[in-house]
């Protein structure tokens, strides 16, 4: 890139910078000090505001880079991703968001441990929800190296490895100082830009074609050198039934992982009462949604004007396809427009990436402190120092995700956001559902439940494609490939379900029946909710 394009993109991401420090800034000088404040920013976000912000914290690097990147370079099969990250908002709206809001206090924990045992219910949970937001942390990671790689026009792993270092370094100022409640207004400050620079972009395409949708497509089909199958299933996850089942698998972790998300869970606490909680996913569905539909119009824009072949040489995962996009929309490299274009869709990103990381560390280092340190302690611990011990996991869950992140900075966002939804349904779902409406549900039935899911989806990752056996692997040098899929929810949800029942089927523990007669009438009515 240009000199230009750096210096525009630059400034403008160190206004937003700025502008969310001094969010966090005014917000840590406000604040009680409470659990309560820092967890869940004191309760005090309308339905609205809440809406907004979980659109924030959803619509991440792998929904603006990713999905379009995967679209732009696979026509249709990209498009699993973008109905599977919308469509799992019904399983949220109907099963989760009241149930949680009126069970729990600040995590997923905390709904399950209302009728089980604690501790060991705490530590599993806790360690299930920290898992899943590092695998998250990583895609985004990855996607702020690909970003300030393709501005600086540098492809080094140094200028990489210092981006994915100073994300981390924001991430955890951003929680330490300023908590749930400066989180929140930094995802609706970025909600606002995201929403608002994708329909700008949407827009600009549509007029290049004219409004003609159909000569959109026919003609990204034509570049793709795929012709008519550009736009036919099968491009991706065609062929033998390997692929076959891999898209399977992937779209059942997209459908079901949401509704086991720790920092989407989080969100929930964060209002009220649980009617504002309903309504805070209506609005988000909203927002989402026409974010979606809009990410379909840059993919395929992304093709047509660009050309795959453009983008795969930018970035072989196809993770700069929105940028590029940007750039020739605005007039192409030499010019003003495209100038001023790809540096607003760069901040954007940029601004996208930092607003994620930290709703992922916040709902981790909580996790931390207020399931897995309150636990192993086996004594009270008091309010202060259950916060403090989350600013510090913050720092060392910050330093996890960045060793992860130069370690996986080849591989496309959306799909290894895909990883951490098969994760997420895999051990965090069964048992939150087993929790809410298993009457017979028992503290082993919890256990096995959610490390049945973990162990195997971690332990599948590892033996398939994705780190070792083919060019693209994280080690392309080692083979111990035994799993042939690259997702592994086909197999790992059905085996947390399954140990959950198992677990509380050969427990000797009788479920206590009072217990699940209180939890049931607080989830449907929200009497003794927090």
């Amino acid at each position: 890139m240009t000199g230009n394009h750096q210096t525009l993109a630059l400034l403008l991401f160190s206004a937003f910078i700025a502008v969310t420090l001094g969010i966090t800034t005014w917000v840590s000088r406000k604040r009680r000090g409470s659990a309560e404040e820092f967890y869940a920013g004191g309760r005090l976000f309308s339905p609205m505001e809440n809406g907004f912000a979980i659109a924030g914290d959803y619509m991440s690097a792998a929904s603006f880079l990713g999905i379009s990147g995967l679209i732009a370079l696979f026509g249709y099969d990209g498009l699993l991703y973008s109905v599977g990250f919308l469509v799992a908002w019904l399983v949220v709206l109907f099963l989760v968001a009241e149930l949680v809001r009126n069970c729990g206090r600040f995590t997923l924990a905390d709904v399950v441990a209302a009728r089980m045992t604690e501790r060991p219910v705490r530590i599993a949970a806790g360690t299930s929800s920290v898992t899943v937001s590092v695998l998250y942390l990583v895609a985004q990671m990855v996607g702020a190296g690909s970003l300030v790689a393709l501005l600086l026009g540098k492809t080094g792993e140094a200028a990489q490895a210092w981006t994915v270092i100073g994300v981390g370094a924001l991430m955890v100022i951003y929680v330490s100082l300023g908590g749930m409640r400066a989180t929140t207004w930094i995802q609706i400050v970025k909600a606002v830009l995201l929403l608002g620079g994708t329909l700008a972009l949407t827009v600009l395409v549509l007029v290049r074609f004219h409004g003609d949708f159909d000569r959109l497509l026919l003609t990204a089909a034509e570049r793709s050198g795929h012709g008519a199958a550009f736009l036919a299933p099968g491009l991706k996850y065609g062929g033998d039934w390997t692929a076959r089942f891999d898209f399977m698998s992937l779209g059942l972790a997209l459908v079901l992982g949401t509704a086991g998300l720790p920092h989407i869970l989080s969100r929930f606490y964060t209002v009220p009462t649980a009617r504002a909680a309903r309504r805070s996913v209506v609005w988000s569905i909203g927002l989402i949604g026409g974010f979606y539909l809009m990410t379909i119009v840059l993919g395929f824009g992304a093709a047509a004007i660009v050309g795959p072949d453009a983008v795969r040489r930018s970035n072989a995962a196809g993770n700069t396809a929105v940028p590029l996009l940007a750039l020739d929309l605005g007039g192409g490299a030499g010019s003003m427009g495209g100038t001023v274009l790809f540096a607003i869709v760069a901040a954007i990103a940029f601004a996208t990436i930092l607003a994620v990381v930290a709703g992922i560390t916040l709902a981790s280092s909580a996790s931390v402190a207020h399931d897995l340190y309150a636990s192993l302690r086996r004594k009270h611990v008091e309010p202060r120092s259950e916060v403090a011990v989350a600013r510090i996991a913050a720092v060392g869950i910050g330093v996890v995700a960045i060793g992860l992140g130069l370690l996986a900075r080849d591989l496309n966002v959306a799909f290894l956001v895909g990883l951490a939804f098969a994760v997420a349904a895999s051990a965090n779902l069964p048992v939150l559902l087993y929790s809410l409406f298993w009457r017979g549900f028992t503290t082993r039935g919890a256990v096995w439940a959610v490390y049945g899911g973990l162990v195997p989806a971690l332990v599948l990752v590892l033996l398939s494609p994705v780190v070792s056996g083919s060019p693209q692997s994280l080690f392309p040098g080692l083979d111990f490939q035994f799993f042939p899929l690259q997702n592994p929810g086909l197999v790992s949800i059905p085996l947390g379900f399954l140990a959950g029942w198992l677990g509380t089927v050969t427990s000797a523990e009788v479920a206590d029946a009072a217990k699940h007669a209180e939890t049931e009438v607080r989830s449907l009515t929200g009497a003794g909710a927090v």
